[in-house]
């Protein structure tokens, strides 16, 4: 042992060489006595070498708890000189000891690791700790009461032990006592075990006592209202216990008290609105005041389920991006720019405004031109959910508003109903075939259809069932019709009108090719490396074996090829079969169509006339033979009442220009005209073919041949003018599929040329006419009458 020189009077700095144990999770304070567990080699090592000599060992906290073998650096430098007391050992080679801490101790030097530490400390004492001036008296009592608030709040030291302390004098072993005392953490108590003036010692617990009560303060603040919560909880579970037991001697269902728990707690996570939530909080109490036996019990059972089942919040995330979008568009429809364009134009806005209402779009057009796989990639572009509802033949308003409660086995509407399965309040809903929708003496559904579709009144649609509001305007809403004639006002009103109308041979061709056959060569079993089929077959698949505006029968006879090859696959184990124009037949059979004109010549009193129709445009053959007679009108083929007027409208024009036409003044009188239209069986209307029917009569009553290759469309008035008609595009693409060459359009359709694809403008002629002598010029073949 050395003695160093003194620094003052009250101070000896001792230096001495002492075994050392580092402590785990452990500090050890002087005048403490605590007994721990050796269980190391080099610990149970360094307590040999201290009972050797004279039992003191080095005793020093680890920065780390989990370090096993502990280098000189793992280890505070600052520790306690402890004097060991007694040794026990335990089973499996542990040793407890009591130690005394004697006094601090600061480390030099490591002299050696192995096969123990050995380290020369330099120790400090104090033969009289420090004067006991005003100063350290008042930070010892501050010191003292801040301890015995300390004991008050965390009721985990004895109050025994405060006694005890406040009998000790000397500042330094005060606060060394209470640091023993109390729990702190480790850093904590290294803190006070490194401060070697008594003073600091003194202000550093008094700071850290502070702090812990403050801690404590507020933990204990937390704890009384859990316990108040808790206390709350147990009261209402005791309460419910003897519900259940008095419902038990009554006879009654002891299970609807938990149900009506689950019902409160599906109710709290919806987090409705504060009237909604508070009418569905009356239906559930109702339910405990109720017999179970009560048929209102599974009414209000029901309606609770319905209410709570609905996605009131739950909502999926759009897919913002545009290139993605477009893409995905694109692979799943060819050409319609327009419906495209339209759903590019929405994406863009709603990343611009978030909260945007969802539109209401009518796509209208002939069947088979994908409107409803239309509706299902719009869901798709825009990652959300999808949902269909067939508005065919739906004739009661219940259907869509939901019954009301007053009725036996009231449900809500299909609506409602919908939402429901789908899930999430902002899918892609698809009303399908609006157009269809009936009426009779239990209401008209297109007038309950006029809140869902109107975007300032869905975002709170009330059904007859529920009676409270639900949220319809994140929903984006798709209808589908073939015709808007059938189509309220009111209704179509509140509708975005997208027309589709139908596809060119070219635009069939590239569907067959890139959509319809890999999808039947899939679903048929096959692969695309065993059928081939040319594109001139499937050029004379759409002319020869469809007639139509979409692709749905083309669809179908692709289909009709897909079975035959599977079969010839299997009987004859071909691995390729090419289908060409050659052998066509033998997998479809006989052409059901002509390609090419019905009349082959031309003639007299026969004039192809342009029709529209909701499966799409077509073409009518109209014939006129005039007869001796009183002066008779016939119509035949199945017209209607506008088709009957424009036959009469254009005998009137011709009776007043008989003098142009060199026509017998008197022909009204002395001839009947029989004005006939093929197909009889299928009725005809619209106000598209007067000018047809006009020019027919005119060629037959001049008898002056007509062009076979020339079709018209146009409405005439008394004065000869040509009226403009809708369906353009249906039309030409009717007379196209005929082979027409020329067609004669009103003046006032010029604007719907830009519809019509530059594949067609470029195969045929059009003319643009505004009266009726201009379309006497193109279709007459003048100077060419016939002698019949």
């Amino acid at each position: 042992m050395d003695y160093k020189e003194e620094n003052n009077k009250d101070t000896v700095m001792i230096n001495r060489k002492l075994p050392l144990i580092p402590l785990r999770g452990l500090t050890v304070f002087p005048y403490m006595v605590l007994h721990f567990d050796v269980g190391r080699e080099r610990s149970i090592n360094a307590l040999e070498e201290a009972m050797v000599n004279d039992q003191m060992v080095f005793l020093a906290s680890q920065k780390e708890v989990e370090i096993n073998l502990p280098t000189p650096n793992d280890f505070y430098q600052v520790g306690t000189v402890s004097k060991i007391k007694q040794m026990l050992k335990l089973p499996g080679d542990t040793i407890r000891v009591l130690v005394e801490g004697i006094t601090r101790g600061r480390i030099k030097g490591v002299i050696q690791e192995e096969p123990y530490f050995m380290v020369e400390v330099e120790e400090e004492h104090h033969s009289m700790e420090v004067k006991r001036d005003r100063n350290t008296e008042a930070l010892m009592r501050s010191t003292l009461e801040a301890f015995e608030q300390y004991i008050e709040v965390s009721n985990k030291i004895s109050p025994e032990i405060f006694l005890t302390v406040s009998e000790i004098e000397i500042p330094g072993r005060l606060a060394d006592t209470i640091a023993a005392n109390i729990a702190l953490k480790q850093s904590q108590k290294q803190e006070i075990l490194e401060a070697f003036d008594p003073r600091d010692r003194l202000e550093t617990l008094y700071k850290i006592l502070l702090e812990e009560i403050e801690i404590l303060e507020i933990e204990q603040k937390i704890n009384n209202r859990v316990k108040k919560q808790i206390n709350k909880v147990q009261k209402e579970y005791y309460l419910r216990e003897q519900l259940k037991a008095i419902q038990k001697e009554l006879g009654e269902d002891e299970t609807v008290v938990e149900e009506v728990d689950e019902y409160r707690q599906k109710l709290k996570k919806l987090k409705l609105p504060k009237e909604i939530n508070e009418k569905i909080e009356r239906e559930i109490d109702r339910l405990l005041k109720l017999s179970p036996s009560s048929a209102e019990t599974g009414v209000i059972r029901n309606y609770v389920d319905w209410v709570l089942g609905l996605p009131w919040n739950k909502e999926t995330k759009d897919k913002l991006d545009l290139k993605e979008s477009a893409k995905i568009l694109d692979e799943d429809h060819y050409g319609l720019e327009k419906v495209k364009e339209r759903i590019l134009e929405y994406l863009a806005i709603r990343q611009l405004a978030k909260s945007m209402k969802g539109p209401i779009l009518c796509l209208v057009g002939p069947p088979g031109v994908g409107k409803t796989s239309i509706a299902k990639s719009i869901a798709r572009a825009l990652n959300r959910k999808f949902v269909r509802m067939s508005l065919g033949g739906v004739r009661d308003e219940a259907e869509i508003r939901g019954h009301r409660r007053t009725y036996v086995g009231a449900i809500p509407g299909r609506i409602i109903s919908a939402m429901r399965q789908v899930g999430s309040n902002n899918p892609v809903f698809l009303l399908d075939e609006i157009d269809k929708l009936a009426s009779d003496f239990r209401g008209d559904p297109a007038a309950a259809l006029l809140e869902v579709l109107d975007p300032e009144q869905n975002n709170s649609f009330t059904d007859h069932y529920l009676e409270i509001p639900f949220n319809l305007s994140r929903v984006m809403f798709v209808t589908t019709a073939n015709s808007l004639d059938t189509i309220p006002r009111p209704l179509l009103d509140r509708m975005e009108v997208i027309r589709i109308a139908g596809y060119t041979e070219e635009e069939k061709l590239n569907i067959a090719q890139k959509y319809l056959l890999p999808k039947q060569i899939k679903e048929h079993g096959l692969k695309e490396s065993q059928l081939q089929i040319s594109e001139k077959a499937v050029r004379d698949i759409t002319n020869y074996y469809t007639r139509e505006s979409g692709v749905r029968n083309l669809e179908r006879q692709i289909a009709n090829v897909c079975r035959k090859t599977a079969k010839r696959i299997i009987e004859e184990k071909a691995k390729l079969v090419r289908i060409n124009p050659g052998n066509l037949k033998k997998y479809l059979g006989n052409p059901i169509f002509r390609y090419e004109l019905a009349n082959q010549k031309d003639e007299v009193g026969i004039v192809r006339g342009l029709a529209w129709t909701p499966v799409g445009g077509d073409t009518l053959s109209i014939e006129v033979t005039p007869m001796e007679g009183t002066g008779k009108l016939v119509l035949t083929g199945q017209l209607g009442d506008v088709m009957k007027e424009s036959a009469k409208a254009g005998i009137s024009y011709i009776r007043s220009r008989t003098e142009k036409f060199e026509i017998n003044k008197n022909f009204h009188s002395t001839l009947d005209i029989h004005i006939h239209i093929p197909e009889g069986a299928i009725p005809k209307d619209g106000p598209s073919a007067g000018i047809a029917m006009a020019t027919a009569v005119i060629s037959a009553l001049t008898n002056v041949q007509v062009y076979k290759d020339i079709a018209m469309t146009g409405e005439i008035t008394l004065r000869g003018r040509v009226l403009p008609i809708g369906g353009v595009k249906e039309k030409v693409l009717a007379a196209r599929r005929a082979g027409i060459k020329k067609v004669l359009l009103p003046i006032g359709n010029e604007k719907d040329m830009d519809d019509i694809p530059e594949n067609i403008k470029k195969k045929m002629e059009f003319v643009l006419v505004e009266h009726m002598d201009e379309v006497l010029d193109h279709a007459l073949k003048r100077g060419d009458k016939n002698e019949n």
